[in-house]
């Protein structure tokens, strides 16, 4: 059926997700919450295409927008409401229902709804769940929003056979409790014999047959006397977001595919058909946009948090000058949630620690100079170093420890693997007579997060034959994450400036006596950029480098068979 002969006239309902590309289900395993500052945001820039989109097609829709959004970015949330659309709550964090008490739930939808109608200055009338949506078991979240007050809420999908004896749950109905109602305004579906099919929109409308869907559409349109409730989602937009490459096959599937394709589809129900708000269909009364009534503001800048805040420890203790080192190779996609992290990081510390950094560009070919300077190069805490060509990442740490101010000098990866946070508990463990703090994820006390099996196997091995051939007796010799006492690197030349050159900065400070001692760190799994290492040669590397040990340790004993080894080589 076309959009002639009464079709274009009837008005349907669209709802719009408003959430950031890290927020979602697919990545939530591996990013929590308190990850998502570190994220470079999309969402503004996603929010302008959807916004601009839906002018273009003269439509209006209801976005429901995580409360979290609200808090951390309410010129967004604002900006929307200008704009003249409804907002609605998602929740304060991606969670789902099921993993949430019914007083959870409550207190949850009420942060969502303080924070989302003090960034717009609009009321909050509809809910949405943020992760899935109600099933049967679940309609006792109805009744507390009903109690919250809530006018209407949209997170009733209806699929498979659930809800099958139940069929007037596929379309607009009131919810009674209590002597309170709520209006359900579920996500359109199919009827395909007993079973229920979502052809709302957003993840269905990207994976789905288009043709399927359309005829579905149509059908509805045509049978139906309902509106239909499409959505998508503001990142399905952005076929250029971050891809989180930790997620499964299943999983970036579920949440990249056809990404490219989403603007013309949707722009193509935006012109067939005419869209409004939940509010609009359900003529509930919803002021006009007035900046006046907005209660929040963007939040200060870390950076501007930290000028503001700058001044002597509150203990009286001395502040420390550290250095903290980054070699980065091809690390293009990773420099924005790296800059993000340091930032925290530095703020954290500020009542003990005057941060400086050294990054250096060992060599890359994709945009990483680039980057490195964009973020940190006018800034005075800053170093950005280059080597002409590629080394590897052993040798560039030495470069950067070579350039740095300070003799405590921390050396993490860009990858994000180790959170730097971990340093405020590492710095201290640099006592007199300690020369190295080295990352332990492999300690009594350390973790390891999503990181894959084969690859903890073949770390474990290595540590296991260099503790055999070493003084100090650690659990993990092959990490990145340490803390060096700079004068005690001075003159350290390499045999092997790749990966196995950081093992051999670790052994030859054991090989002429240094103190060395763990933290029980966390590895977690890399989520951005891919690992530059090439696991073959590596291996080769490791054993090459264990034999000269080997062979140094028999001569020394040889030389000397009386000798015991100085107190000081003897970990605490």
């Amino acid at each position: 059926m076309s959009a002639q002969g009464g079709v274009k006239e009837r008005r349907h309902i669209l709802t719009i997700v408003l959430e950031d590309y890290c927020h979602v289900a697919p990545v939530s395993r591996f990013v929590p919450p308190d990850y998502w500052n570190r994220f470079e945001s999309r969402v503004e820039r996603n929010t302008q295409l959807t916004l601009d989109l839906l002018d273009e097609a003269g439509a209006k829709a209801t976005f429901f927008v995580l409360g979290w959004i609200g808090e951390n970015q309410p010129r967004v949330v604002a900006e929307v409401a200008r704009r003249g659309h409804e907002i609605a709550s998602k929740g304060f964090f991606h969670r789902s229902i099921k993993d949430m008490t019914p007083a959870q739930f409550r207190e949850e939808v009420r942060r969502a709804r303080e924070a989302l109608e003090n960034a717009s200055g609009m009321p909050v009338r509809g809910y949405r769940v943020p992760n899935g949506g109600f099933g049967a078991d679940d309609l006792w979240a109805l009744d507390v929003l009903a109690e919250e007050g809530y006018a209407y809420d949209s997170s009733l999908r209806p699929v498979g056979l659930e809800f099958s004896k139940e069929p007037f749950r596929r379309y607009i109905h009131t919810h009674q409790h209590d002597g309170r109602s709520i209006v359900e305004v579920p996500l359109s579906s199919w009827r395909l014999g007993p079973l229920t099919v979502p052809i709302s929109g957003g993840n269905f409308l990207r994976q789905l047959p288009q043709s399927f869907i359309n005829h579905a559409i149509h059908r509805w349109v045509r049978e139906e006397t309902a509106p239909f409730v499409f959505y998508f989602h503001v990142w399905e937009l952005d076929p250029e977001q971050p891809r989180i490459n930790a997620v499964s096959r299943l999983e970036r599937i579920r949440q990249y595919r056809n990404l490219d394709a989403m603007g013309e589809r949707i722009r193509h129900y935006l012109q067939e058909f005419r869209f409004g708000t939940v509010a609009g269909h359900l003529q509930l009364d919803y002021p006009a946009f007035d900046e006046a009534r907005i209660r929040t503001h963007e939040p200060v800048p870390t950076a501007k948090r930290l000028e503001l805040s700058a001044g002597p420890a509150a203990d009286g203790q001395p502040i420390l000058p550290i250095s903290v080192v980054i070699p980065c190779f091809n690390e293009e996609d990773t420099l924005g949630y790296l800059a993000n992290t340091l930032d925290s990081f530095a703020e954290s510390v500020r009542d003990r620690y005057e941060v400086s950094y050294v990054f250096v560009d060992d060599g890359s070919s994709d945009r990483t100079w680039e980057r490195l300077n964009e973020l940190f190069g006018d800034r005075p805490d800053c170093q950005v170093v280059q080597h002409p060509q590629n080394r590897g990442i052993a040798a560039a740490t030495l470069t950067g420890i070579q350039h740095s101010t300070a003799e405590i000098v921390c050396a993490i990866d860009a990858d994000g693997t180790f959170d730097p946070h971990q340093l405020k508990e590492m710095i201290p463990m640099l006592k007199p007579g300690v020369d190295a703090v080295t990352a332990s994820c492999f300690h009594e006390h350390g973790q390891v997060m999503n990181v894959p099996g084969w690859r903890m196997a073949l770390s474990k091995g290595a540590s296991l034959l260099y503790r055999t051939v070493l003084h100090n007796k650690l659990s993990h010799y092959t990490s990145c994450f340490r803390v060096y006492r700079k004068s005690a690197l001075a003159g350290m030349q390499l045999r092997d400036e790749r990966y196995v050159g950081i093992t051999e900065i670790l052994s030859s400070l054991d090989m002429q006596g240094s103190k060395i001692v763990e933290y029980p760190a966390v590895l977690e799994v890399r989520l951005l950029g891919q690992s530059k290492m090439k696991i073959a040669k590596t291996i080769w590397g490791h054993l090459q480098l264990i034999r000269h040990l080997a062979s140094e340790r028999i001569a020394g004993m040889m030389s000397s068979p009386r000798e015991t080894p100085p107190e000081r080589r003897q970990p605490s």
